[in-house]
């Protein structure tokens, strides 16, 4: 079993009269998690599907009544795909104010429904915790350094998803199954997605365009329809844990980008399903664009398990000049560039050192990557 570095955090958390929220896409382990988190020290576990609609019942306009024969002697319920429940926020709140000795945990794979009806009738009574496909930390930790640095082409092409790692030899049928079975579920769900077609078209051109500057126009004109639809399935795609957007940093020059977004999909297995492309690396010509996206979302993954939140960037000006990645925290800014050839030297602009000069500049290579990730 490979320890996920966030469960120490949630189990600290535990029977402090709060409820715990594990958010996150689904198919990373987060069911598995916390039925192993409940389950430590504690014979009584409520586990509680709300894919099945009986259970979708018993928690819908519920009353602490109900609850109460629902619970029974339990010390622990655990709420799982909790964002398919209407109205669930009331719930959970019902939960932690009756039941104060009753641990309440729930997951949910899309941050719409369940955090959008859980902000504010769980304000002051939560835990909240992302969990993303396995980390390069996780995975050093679980095997080691050397092993990780053998198997980078391998995440590379086919991403970090758990079941990926645990079944590499049928990698690329299950990334297949997991896209075309799980992929689009929750973005379909969120709200009336009329034009399904039309997403997983997007998703393809996206795909296909990881790491460079997006137009919702020309996307638009690609995948047939409007660019008020691209921008709403592209936040639909966010809020489902698919991929996620970054902004230009644009303060000091005139002719740096201003509106710009580039987009990177959380999982390098997942952006290549969408492709079908799982060539090794000596025959693809997206080699630095999946160097990039690796880098990226094993950078977030990093970030957030530490408990830190930096603003993410890109910079360019019209001048093509160009830095892959800025990180800004405490007011210091971090720049980045991610060379999938080790020989290749890492150049940060003369421009942008004399616009920001105090920021931090950095190279990025298969031969110094662990040191940025553990």
């Amino acid at each position: 079993m490979i320890r996920r570095i966030v469960s120490g955090a949630i189990q600290e958390n535990f029977f402090k009269k709060k409820a715990i929220l594990l958010l996150g896409p689904r198919q990373v382990g987060k069911t598995t998690l916390l039925r192993q988190l409940a389950e430590t020290g504690s014979s009584g576990v409520l586990y509680l599907n709300c894919d099945e609609p009986d259970v979708r019942e018993d928690l819908q306009n519920t009353t602490s009544t109900a609850l109460r024969v629902l619970l029974g002697d339990k010390q622990v319920v655990f709420i799982d795909e909790a964002q398919r429940v209407p109205g669930i926020g009331l719930t959970l709140k019902l939960l932690v104010d009756q039941f104060p000795d009753v641990q309440v945990i729930a997951t949910g794979s899309s941050a719409l429904e369940l955090a959008g009806g859980v902000q504010e009738s769980l304000a002051g009574r939560k835990f909240e915790y992302h969990l993303y496909p396995l980390s390069t930390a996780e995975m050093v930790a679980h095997t080691s350094r050397r092993d990780e640095q053998r198997l980078l082409e391998q995440r590379l092409i086919y991403g970090l998803y758990p079941e990926i790692v645990n079944h590499p030899a049928e990698s690329a049928r299950r990334l297949l199954e997991l896209v075309d079975g799980t992929l689009y579920k929750d973005a379909l769900a969120l709200q009336d997605v009329r034009k399904p077609a039309v997403l997983q078209k997007l998703l393809v051109a996206l795909a296909l365009q990881v790491g460079s500057e997006i137009s919702y126009y020309e996307l638009g004109q690609t995948v047939g329809t409007d660019p008020v639809t691209v921008e709403r399935y592209i936040t639909l795609l966010e809020q489902s844990y698919v991929l996620f957007q970054v902004g230009a940093l644009s303060r000091n020059l005139r002719n740096e980008l201003k509106k710009s977004k580039k987009v990177y999909f959380y999982d390098n297995g997942i952006r290549n399903a969408l492709i079908k492309n799982f060539n090794p690396l000596a025959l693809r010509n997206d080699s630095g664009a999946l160097w990039e996206n690796f880098m990226i979302s094993e950078r977030i993954k990093f970030n957030h398990y530490a408990g830190l939140r930096p603003n993410y960037y890109f910079w360019r000006t019209h001048a093509q000049q160009e830095i892959d990645w800025i990180e800004e925290a405490n007011g210091q800014l971090l720049a980045i560039e991610f060379k999938w050839n080790a020989k290749a030297k890492a150049r940060i602009p003369n421009t942008f050192l004399q616009a920001y000069p105090d920021a931090t500049p950095v190279g990025i290579t298969p031969e110094n990557y662990l040191q940025f990730l553990i």
